[in-house]
């Protein structure tokens, strides 16, 4: 029986992780989980209900009573707002564990499965046969963002965008419960000059040289 192809993504906001991912499932026929959806999710939900984002116990209510199966229904999960509130409650330690079980379950599915996040090789699926790092330029990633949410109709500037990156960056890398880090066995993937295309080409070669390495 050939092992599971557990694809491992993680990377900063804006990479271009996700749409590597998604695409990477698509590819290969697999389940796929973006996992910042969970903590977007959880975060929204104590805005919702009149929380505040600095009471952990609030998150960690949130995150308990999660319904991952309604992830799918919500568009308030791409806004700005979703992505805030998600690097805020990510950094709490029950948060984290009340969402671990459930990312780790949806990693051990037969034939394998996708996952993107911070923490998804160092953390949530160590075993990965493929583990990416996916980055790029904190101007970049803002640009990407920017235009994204631009298009959208949001009203941001492109200054006030960086500063949020930056922002995020230093939360996700310095928070001491799962922090952002590249996992040791992790292949680095800097899309600064690629477009998605090329992105896309590069990830699937490394996930190719993977699959190679694990049937020798």
């Amino acid at each position: 029986m050939s092992p599971a192809l557990v694809i491992a993504v993680d990377g900063p906001a804006a990479s271009g992780k996700g749409t590597i991912a998604a695409r990477l499932a698509t590819t290969y026929g697999l389940p796929f989980l973006d996992t910042g959806l969970l903590y977007r999710a959880v975060g929204l939900e104590v805005l919702a209900t009149g929380g505040d984002l600095a009471d952990e116990a609030a998150a960690d209510r949130a995150a308990r009573a999660l319904d991952a199966d309604r992830l799918s229904q919500d568009a308030r999960l791409t806004t700005g707002e979703a992505g805030e509130a998600a690097s805020r409650v990510a950094g709490y330690p029950g948060v984290r564990a009340a969402l671990l079980d459930l990312q780790q379950a949806f990693a051990r599915q037969p034939g394998g499965a996708v996952l993107d996040g911070r923490d998804i090789g160092t953390v949530i699926a160590p075993d990965a046969m493929a583990k990416l790092f996916v980055t790029a330029t904190p101007e970049t990633r803002a640009r990407r963002r920017w235009r994204q949410l631009r298009d959208r109709g949001d009203d941001i500037s492109f200054e006030a965008m960086l500063a949020d990156i930056l922002k995020r960056d230093e939360r996700d890398a310095g928070r001491g419960s799962a922090p952002m880090i590249q996992a040791s066995d992790a292949v680095l993937l800097d899309t600064t000059d690629m477009d998605i295309e090329q992105a896309f080409d590069a990830a699937r070669r490394i996930v190719e040289a993977a699959r190679a390495r694990h049937t020798l």
